[in-house]
């Protein structure tokens, strides 16, 4: 009997850090949200980053070794299975969905992500023990450095060097791990979003119905192949960033916890700015992009002169996003 419960009370774990998971991945795939905010809401960022730092030599010392049972305590599986199995279903799952949302109701898609981080930075600004004047500074340093990239210009064309998308892996994985700093905004600035977050994640669909359905050679010398390998080394390259940024942020975040959440807390504030849900798409009259079509160069922000049924479900979307957060806290905390 006990260790039927004993069972059941491991299944709900698992299962609730899966959706947690699930959660990160999806904010991982839309650009300006950050799977990292929804690690710390939830109460297992500090975790996350101290697991993720496990992957050392010593890790790899004992695969070698076949001790697997100190492998999963010194790298904590039991947590980070559940919660990699999560973003990865999340990611190839809710890419295509996204995509057609972001076409087709591109401003109810961002209201609901800004209602997302707006009540984001209530929680996480919560973490904060002690406030003083040099807390504050950094919060507000936070808020103008996410700010400062919300304007940045993307870049103008793809870049299917192996190299950058190496290094769009090391660097676009911040935004799992960095609250605020969308890994899939980056990703756009780079020019590589649509590459690797889209068209790179559906050819491993592509390449599973090949594989299925025997047509394997003509699947290797198709343009999805290419696809495939993008996706591959920016895998390899987010692997290696999460190794080397997971033991950064660790070190960090031990010795100066308050002023690392506020930091973090500003980087979440000033992300707003990149999924204000209405926004006009500016593009240059004289720069073309590699496809022929005009090159966009950024956004103009604005508000509705005339309020409709449309606008104010956009309203509704936003409050469904903050009491979205206000549910998942409050699932934090009943765990």
């Amino acid at each position: 009997m006990a260790r039927r419960g004993r069972n059941s009370v491991i299944m709900k774990t698992f299962f609730i850090l899966l959706f947690k998971g699930v959660a990160m991945g999806a904010a991982n795939v839309i650009p300006g949200v950050s799977g990292g905010t929804i690690a710390l809401i939830t109460n297992i960022y500090e975790e996350l980053i101290d697991s993720l730092k496990s992957f050392n030599l010593n890790a790899l010392k004992l695969i070698l070794k076949g001790q697997f049972k100190t492998l999963n305590t010194q790298l904590n599986l039991n947590f980070l299975i559940p919660i990699m199995l999560g973003i990865v279903l999340s990611i190839l799952s809710l890419a295509k969905l996204f995509d057609y949302l972001l076409v087709e109701y591109p401003a109810h898609t961002w209201a609901y992500f800004f209602g997302l981080v707006l009540a984001s930075v209530y929680y996480v600004g919560l973490k904060v023990k002690h406030w003083d004047w040099k807390i504050i500074a950094i919060l507000i340093i936070g808020a103008l450095v996410a700010l400062t990239v919300s304007f940045v210009s993307p870049s103008p064309s793809e870049n299917t060097s192996y190299f950058y998308i190496f290094i769009c892996g090391l660097i676009g994985i911040c935004g799992m791990i960095l609250p605020g700093l969308s890994g899939s905004y980056i990703l756009m600035l780079m020019g590589n979003y649509h590459l690797l977050m889209v068209k790179s994640i559906n050819s491993i669909s592509e390449f599973a119905q090949a594989l299925l359905s025997g047509n394997l050679s003509t699947f290797l010398s198709s343009s999805e192949f290419d696809l495939l390998i993008y996706f591959l080394i920016f895998l390899i390259g987010s692997v290696v960033g999460l190794i080397i940024f997971s033991n950064i942020i660790s070190w960090i975040f031990n010795k100066y916890q308050d002023a690392t959440v506020a930091l973090l807390t500003g980087f979440v504030f000033g992300s707003l700015s990149i999924i204000w849900p209405w926004k006009k798409e500016i593009f240059s009259s004289e720069i073309i992009d590699r496809h022929g079509e005009p090159l966009l160069v950024g956004y103009e922000r604005y508000l509705p002169d005339i309020w409709g049924v449309n606008e104010l479900f956009v309203v509704v979307m936003m409050l469904v996003g903050v009491l979205s957060i206000v549910f998942v806290e409050y699932l934090a905390k009943q765990e």
